[in-house]
């Protein structure tokens, strides 16, 4: 990752700066009013093609929060100005839909669109690529067959990859290798993308604003019951409206098919999955698309790409075998218009679910808001673990270390490779009683947690650590014991370091304060042996009178004693 994020800061590309008149006459066509979040990702984007340097952008926002406004504007930039664009989608649908969107917006420009894709056939394939070899063709819409080393490109500048938790790392840094600049789009965006973000090693935008009159998606995590099913789908029915119903694997489509017949006969059902013909599929999807039939059963391939504005129920059979960001992404397919949406996530009543499952499920059940889909993987991040950031983990146990220190190690290791100047030295460790943290019941917005964290880790004075104090109990009410511990033990962490003490160890029986070699024969003056206090190997020992552990302000007293006697104590 150092290796990573060095090459980044030093390599250089190409300033794009497209004409004036011809952007504004492509913006002029976007026939609805830009969000503020919107407005500054845009600008963010923008920015980053025209500084020479080249673009690792990623942009969080939920389904319909108008995400690819944004890719337009990144590649009408770019194509206008000469250069080609290649916007990889995870599904055929999925890029079909992009193909159509894109084609109609660039519509009447000196150049084409093209799409790849496994639902095109072989000579339309063989154009699309004699036109992007020969630079006719400026902007191609495709799946991860544009991953493939033989597709040659007369000048790439970008690409953008939409829906990105939907991709493996391999074929996400094959993508990324194709052009210098790269815009990553995701509603739920997986850990180890989240983590990249929060580091500095991609930048972010996240738009947050929802679309006027859009309602959240009210979600219920319930056990399967057929007659409550029944009552779901016939209400959906009477009010003028589609459901989804969504299973797994393709092998319980059948069965599934077999319940629904049974219990709501009178309702036409369409099924959709992987192992039908191509065309079928986009028959199907386009009969259900223009209102024709009342359910579509289907795998989760409705992810994705699909717009049914009179959809507004989906029930998701066996939610445990789907991922957060699946089953955010398939809520995001209700609910689309002005009228409520519902998604039912529905177990069978005998299956046993571990305690880490339901929490995940409940997640989607709590996070039902608006623009839930960062606060999702910031919760998938506190649940899973940021991953392996360079290799093929995207999920990992970011919790063996702790949040704090592992942003920290980071953003240290971050700024060492950009060659930064007074990269911090290391920190004490500091073994206390009492586990500090952040309880989800105090704040349980897992992005606000995991913003706090990262605001502490980079907090340098005792003064911030009580301003952020102050703040958190602002906003949230007095601090449990749990997030008391958290702040105490981060302020003495930086007392220590101001007093050159390397490790703290506080228990029932005593609290030993451990010293560099350099460092302990001066703290041995300032605090030489006495009752109750001896040293031992560059150890200061200080026992406890009562069997409890020292109080903070104890520690702190003791702290700053040796901190006015450090070497350094003048120029502070």
């Amino acid at each position: 990752m150092v290796e990573t994020a060095k090459a980044r800061e030093a390599a250089e590309a190409a300033k794009i700066v497209p004409p004036r008149q011809a952007y504004l006459r492509f913006v002029d066509r976007f026939p609805f009013p830009e969000s503020v979040d919107q407005l500054a990702a845009i600008e963010a984007v923008l920015n980053d093609l025209a500084s020479g340097r080249p673009m690792n952008r990623l942009v969080c926002g939920d389904v319909g929060f108008g995400k690819t406004e944004v890719a337009l504007r990144a590649a009408a930039a770019v194509a206008l100005s000469g250069g080609q664009v290649m916007l990889a989608a995870p599904t055929t649908i999925l890029a079909r839909q992009h193909y159509e969107t894109f084609r109609r917006r660039f519509e009447g420009a000196e150049f084409q669109v093209g799409l790849l894709s496994g639902m095109i056939e072989a000579p339309q394939a063989r154009e699309v690529r004699d036109g992007l070899a020969d630079g006719s063709i400026r902007v191609v819409i495709g799946t991860h067959a544009l991953a493939d080393e033989t597709l040659a490109f007369a000048d790439p500048v970008l690409v953008i990859i939409d829906e990105e938790h939907r991709f493996g790392a391999g074929i996400k840094a094959q993508l990324s290798s194709r052009a210098s600049h790269l815009l990553s789009m995701s509603a739920t965006p997986i850990p180890r993308t989240l983590q990249r973000a929060l580091v500095g090693v991609q930048d972010v935008s996240i738009i947050a604003s929802p679309p006027a009159r859009r309602r959240p998606v009210r979600t219920f995590l319930a056990d399967y019951d057929a007659a409550s099913v029944r009552t779901a789908l016939l209400r959906e029915k009477r009010r003028g409206g589609q459901s989804f119903v969504v299973a797994p694997r393709i092998e319980d489509i059948e069965p599934l098919a077999i319940r629904l017949a049974e219990l709501a006969p009178e309702l036409h059902v369409l099924i959709a999955h992987g192992k039908r013909p191509p065309d079928e599929m986009e028959g199907v999807m386009s009969d259900f698309a223009s209102g024709k039939g009342d359910i579509l059963l289907a795998t989760n391939i409705v992810e994705n790409g699909l717009d049914v504005p009179r959809a507004n129920t989906m029930l998701v059979w066996r939610p445990e075998c789907f991922g957060l960001a699946q089953l955010h992404q398939l809520r995001g397919r209700v609910g689309r218009g002005r009228r409520q949406g519902f998604t039912y996530l529905l177990i069978e009543p005998e299956t046993e679910i571990a305690d880490h499952t339901r929490a995940r499920l409940q997640t989607l059940e709590a996070l039902d808001r608006l623009g839930a889909g960062f606060a999702i993987s910031a919760r998938d991040l506190d649940l899973r673990g940021g991953g392996d950031l360079v290799g093929e983990e995207q999920a990992g146990h970011i919790r063996l270390i702790g949040a704090s220190l592992y942003q920290r190690i980071l953003t240290q290791a971050l700024g060492a490779a950009r060659g930064e100047t007074g990269i911090e030295p290391v920190r004490p460790r500091m073994t206390l009683s009492g586990v500090g943290r952040l309880p989800e019941d105090y704040i349980p917005d897992a992005a606000v947690r995991i913003s706090l964290y990262a605001r502490l880790s980079r907090l340098v004075s005792a003064e911030e650590i009580d301003q952020l104090h102050e703040e958190i109990e602002d906003r949230f009410g007095p601090l449990p014991e749990a997030a008391t511990a958290l702040m105490n033990a981060n302020r003495l962490t930086i007392l220590a370091l101001a007093a050159g003490v390397t490790e703290v160890v506080s228990g029932p029986k005593a609290t030993a304060f451990g010293f560099a070699a350099e460092r302990s024969a001066g703290a041995a003056k300032l605090l030489p042996a006495a009752e109750g206090r001896r040293w031992s190997a560059q150890r200061l020992i200080i026992d406890t009178a009562d069997g409890q552990p020292h109080e903070p302000a104890f520690l702190e007293a003791i702290l700053a004693e040796l901190a006015e006697g450090a070497p350094d104590a003048e120029a502070r």
